[in-house]
C-alpha cells in the first residue's frame, strides 16, 4: 500500500524530502530555488542546477534536536 500527498510547489523551485521508511514519516524538507532558461546555453543551466542543490544540501544533516 502506498500514501500519496498532494502540496503546491511554485515553478522554479526544487524540493528535496528526505523519509525515514521505517517510521515512516518526513525526516527533512528543504527546497530552493533557481531560474532556468531551457532556450539558452545547457551548461549555464547546468551549473544553475549544480548551484541550487549545493544551496539545499549545505544544512544537511540537520542538527540533532
Amino acid at each position: 500500500m502506498t500514501t500519496t500527498t498532494s502540496s503546491t510547489i511554485k515553478v522554479g523551485t526544487l524540493v528535496l524530502d528526505i523519509y525515514d521508511a521505517q517510521a515512516k514519516k518526513l525526516v527533512w524538507r528543504v527546497d530552493a530555488t533557481k531560474t532556468l532558461n531551457l532556450s539558452k546555453d545547457p551548461q549555464k543551466n547546468q551549473q544553475r542546477l549544480q548551484k541550487a542543490m549545493a544551496k539545499l544540501l549545505k544544512n544537511y544533516p540537520p542538527p540533532v534536536k
